[in-house]
């Protein structure tokens, strides 16, 4: 169960002789919990037979009747799927046939996103494993979706080729020569900053690609309008005047479909062949460039203000290489090497930083942390000197 899809196991055989017991079962799960989306899960089911398919198809059409999302089936051996093809279930229901297994026994752990870790297979091939089990295949199709539509556009982009099972978990797997991570290249530049600059420059040249490409109205989700939802999660940590403020100065915003990647930190994008090439797309929406110069604040600024040792822990960088990276995005990306006018900038992308600062430290496993209360605090006050001078989130 999660986000209101309801996952049914449905094991061994179902026939005559247990298709009613069946039946109850599946009722009392459906009843018993609020859904949207009912997903069968026949990894573990090896035959099928019309008494049961017509247990199935009952539930397809109450589930019709309630206005809920079509009844699916997922892990369908090939056996069964032969039995739903034949019967034209497939033509009515979507049925996905049982994913490859795959073992990372001695695989290399090449990069790694707030959604899943990325591994190299062999010299060819590389797949990023979620975490969430069988919860993650919604996220993977959307990703892959997303992957598609950047592609088209022009955004280089990886585009997966099969869904593979990982034990537990399950998996996007990619053709992909030679792919290292720029967060790779980051750590073994590190002490030599030509060389690291000439990563820089390639890397912001990527960003700017990806926010000068536009797309068409409504086929992604505005990052503003994201952010407007979440404030409303932030009430007991914020007085009621900062949020509202926060709520004008990002209404303010025009609607902008230009493409924002939302998590562009050096992790999810790869370096192939001399050619960046970006994962993580599951984040893909549009906006104004703020909403992805604030996440590279987070990830390279606010987790080391109450925690200095994190860009290592995180990163595997010094704190001092991460402000160094910070500081060379914003001049490649601005053009500028003034002070002033940087400090100006970077106070607007800080006030959004800050509210998804605290929305990881308030909605997510970071709750736990032992230095969350201490980061909200800071946060907090951040806010409310930021909000002094700042009047716009327009960055041009």
């Amino acid at each position: 169960m999660d986000n209101f899809t309801l996952v049914i196991p449905l094991e061994g055989k179902i026939d005559s002789v247990n298709a009613a017991e069946v039946g109850r079962n599946i009722a009392k799960k459906r009843a018993a919990q609020e859904h949207q989306v009912v997903i069968f899960d026949a990894k573990n089911l090896m035959f099928i037979s019309s008494a049961g398919l017509r247990v199935i198809m009952q539930v397809v059409k109450e589930e019709k009747v309630q206005k809920h999302e079509p009844v699916s089936m997922i892990e369908v051996s090939k056996e069964v799927y032969n039995i739903l093809e034949m019967t034209g279930f497939t033509e009515f229901m979507e049925v996905q046939k049982a994913y490859r297994e795959i073992s990372l026994e001695g695989s290399e752990l090449i990069a790694e996103g707030f959604f899943g870790k990325v591994y190299r297979l062999d010299e060819e091939t590389i797949v990023k494993v979620y975490g969430e089990g069988e919860a993650s295949i919604p996220l993977i199709k959307r990703e892959h979706s997303r992957a598609k539509q950047a592609f088209v556009k022009g955004i280089p982009t990886a585009i997966a080729y099969d869904i593979v099972r990982v034990g537990n978990q399950y998996g996007s797997v990619f053709e992909l020569l030679q792919a290292r991570s720029f967060n790779d290249w980051a750590q073994e530049y590190e002490a030599d900053r030509a060389q690291l600059d000439e990563l820089m420059q390639l890397y912001v040249d990527c960003l700017k690609q990806v926010h000068a490409t536009e797309m068409e109205r409504g086929v992604l989700p505005m990052a503003r309008d994201n952010m407007l939802e979440s404030l409303s999660a932030l009430q007991d940590y914020l007085p009621a005047e900062i949020l509202e403020r926060l709520r004008k100065l990002l209404a303010a915003l025009p609607d902008d479909n230009h493409v924002v990647h939302g998590d562009f930190q050096m992790k999810n994008v790869l370096l192939c062949d001399g050619d960046p090439m970006l994962i993580d797309m599951e984040t893909m929406c549009t906006g104004q460039p703020i909403f992805d110069l604030q996440g590279l604040y987070v990830a390279y600024k606010s987790f080391t203000e109450d925690e200095p040792d994190n860009s290592m822990a995180f990163l595997g960088l010094r704190m001092e290489t991460a402000d160094y990276i910070w500081q060379r995005i914003m001049e490649l990306y601005f053009g500028t090497q003034n002070k002033a006018v940087l400090s100006a900038l970077e106070d607007k992308i800080k006030v959004v930083a800050s509210v998804r600062f605290l929305s990881l430290l308030t909605t997510t496993a970071l709750k736990e942390h032992p230095l969350t209360e201490l980061r909200v605090k800071h946060t907090r006050e951040h806010l409310q000197e930021l909000l002094l001078r700042v009047d716009s989130l327009k960055l041009r």
